[in-house]
C-alpha cells in the first residue's frame, strides 16, 4: 500500500511543491491550508487545519485517519517569516511567531504520536531553516524559532524511537517562494536607530529569497528521506555556501564568526 502522507502548510510554496512532487510518486498525499476552499489549483487534496488551532489539528488529523486508516508520514512544513530589530519588534508579534513557528509543529506531533505509536511506525519531518542554526541580525526571532524546533525535535527523537517512530530535520536556506510576502515586518521607521542597517539587511533578505534555489531540490530530497530506512538527525538543503555556513559556525570562534557575519550584512 502506498504510504499516506500529511503535510502542513501545503498551499502554496515548498510544502506545495513537496506535496505536489510525492502525488506523482504514488503517495496518498494530504496537505492542509487554513482556507482549503480558496485553493483551486492543487493536485492533492487539501484539509482544514490551523497550526495555532489545536482543535482545529485535531479534526484535520481525525479525518484523515477515519479515511485511510493510518498515518505514515507528516511533514511539519507551515511556518512564517518575521523580521525587524528585537526592540522594536511588538512582543504579541513575537508570540504569534512562535504559535506558528514552534508550538504549531509541537502540537501536531502530539495528535499524530497515539496513531503512529499504535502502528508501531510513522516518520515525522520537520522543515527548520539554516537561520535556526545561528542568530542572524534582524531575523533574531525567526531564528529563534527555528532553532527552537531543531532542539526539540532532537529530544522527542529519543523519546519515541522505542515504538518505531522516527523524526528527523530538514533546514532549508534561501528558496525562490512567497515567504517573503507572508512575513511581519516591523516597519522601517524613518526616526528609528536602526533605519539603515534594517533597511539594508532587508533588502538583501528579499534579494536572496528572489534569486533562491528551486523549492523542488526540497521535494528531492523530503522524497529521499521517506525511502530512507533510518533518517539522520539533521539535513540542510541549499546552496553550498549556506549548508557551509553551518559548519563554520561549529569550526570558528564565536567572535570570527560574529565578525563574518557582520561583514556579509555590512553591518
Amino acid at each position: 500500500m502506498s504510504k499516506v502522507i500529511l503535510i502542513t502548510g501545503g498551499s502554496s510554496g515548498i510544502g506545495k511543491s513537496i506535496g505536489t512532487f510525492l502525488h506523482q510518486k504514488g503517495y496518498v498525499v494530504y496537505g492542509t491550508s487554513r482556507n482549503p476552499n480558496q485553493v483551486k489549483d492543487s493536485v492533492f487534496q487539501l484539509l482544514e487545519l490551523d497550526v495555532r488551532d489545536v482543535n482545529s489539528i485535531k479534526n484535520a488529523i481525525s479525518e484523515l485517519i477515519q479515511k485511510e486508516g493510518k498515518l505514515d508520514v507528516v511533514i511539519n512544513n507551515a511556518g512564517v517569516g518575521i523580521t525587524g530589530p528585537l526592540e522594536e519588534i511588538p512582543t504579541q508579534e513575537i508570540k504569534n511567531n512562535f504559535e506558528t513557528n514552534f508550538f504549531g509543529p509541537i502540537e501536531v506531533i502530539k495528535a499524530v504520536l497515539p496513531q503512529m505509536r499504535s502502528q508501531k511506525s510513522g516518520l515525522i519531518i520537520n522543515i527548520t531553516s539554516i537561520a535556526g542554526y545561528m542568530g542572524l541580525p534582524y531575523r533574531s526571532v525567526y531564528s529563534a524559532s527555528k532553532g527552537a524546533l531543531e532542539l526539540i525535535t532532537e529530544a522527542i527523537r529519543m523519546e519515541v524511537k522505542s515504538f518505531g517512530i522516527q523524526l528527523t530535520n530538514v533546514a532549508p536556506g534561501d528558496f525562490a517562494t512567497n515567504i517573503a510576502s507572508g512575513r511581519y515586518h516591523a516597519p522601517l521607521n524613518d526616526e528609528s536607530s536602526y533605519e539603515i542597517p534594517y533597511g539594508n539587511t532587508l533588502k538583501m533578505m528579499d534579494e536572496h529569497v528572489d534569486s533562491g534555489s528551486n523549492p523542488n531540490e526540497m521535494a528531492f530530497a523530503i522524497h529521499k528521506i521517506i525511502e530512507t530506512s533510518k533518517p539522520n538527525v539533521h539535513y540542510k538543503v541549499g546552496s553550498f555556501m549556506q549548508r557551509f555556513s553551518v559548519v563554520l559556525k561549529r569550526i570558528l570562534p564565536d567572535k570570527m564568526y560574529e565578525k563574518m557575519l557582520m561583514r556579509h550584512y555590512k553591518l
